[in-house]
This record gives structure tokens, C-alpha cells and sequence, in this order.
């Protein structure tokens, strides 16, 4: 699995950097980038954004 981040919802508000425990997210160019490498698809900042702006999805 992998967060992926539907930036057609997404504002950039930074909640989901905040809310992070392996500050995974960061913003830039006012964009939210994943650390994949930190990511541990806790799933924390997919049930914190109120837009369901972030998303696990599968690899094929």
C-alpha cells in the first residue's frame, strides 16, 4: 500500500504534517509530499483531513 494525496482535494493546510507521528508529510511549493521511507500507513492523517484528500492505494 501507499498514501497518495488527491491534490484536486487537497488545500494544503498542513493538518496531516501536524498530525503525523514519523513526520512522514511535509509541505513544498505548496504541496503535501510523502516520505515514503517514513511512512508506516498508519492511516492517522487519512482519518484526520476532512477533505479525504489523502488515500492508501494498493501497488500494482
Amino acid at each position: 500500500m501507499t498514501l497518495k494525496v488527491d491534490k484536486s482535494k487537497c488545500l494544503s493546510c498542513g493538518g496531516c504534517i501536524s498530525i503525523c507521528p514519523k513526520d512522514a508529510l511535509t509541505l513544498r511549493n505548496m504541496a503535501i509530499e510523502i516520505d515514503e521511507s517514513k511512512c508506516t500507513e498508519c492511516a492517522i492523517c487519512i482519518n484526520f483531513c476532512p477533505l479525504g484528500a489523502l488515500k492508501l492505494t494498493t501497488n500494482l
